[in-house]
């Protein structure tokens, strides 16, 4: 699954294009590389947002199936490190 997708699908952002802007913009890390929107996620991979203050790291643990999943189960998908 497409890193765009993937963050909007569990919920890490709210909208795809918020997304494909963070991507844009340089801070979205996969496994301490800089994403390209067209990267695929895969299990086990190190997902780090770089926020203004801070920088959020995420252990992708299974990729959905479907275009969203409820924000209840979200920890199914990703774990916070």
């Amino acid at each position: 699954m497409r890193i765009d997708k993937f963050l909007n699908a569990v919920n890490i952002t709210k909208r795809r294009s918020v997304a494909q802007d963070m991507i844009a913009n340089g801070v979205v890390l996969i496994n301490d590389l800089v994403a390209k929107a067209s990267k695929n996620v895969e299990i086990g991979s190190i997902i780090t947002i770089n926020y203004l203050k801070e920088a959020k790291k995420y252990k992708v643990l299974q990729i959905p199936v479907t275009k969203s999943t409820p924000k209840s189960l979200q920890h199914q998908y990703i774990e916070e490190i």
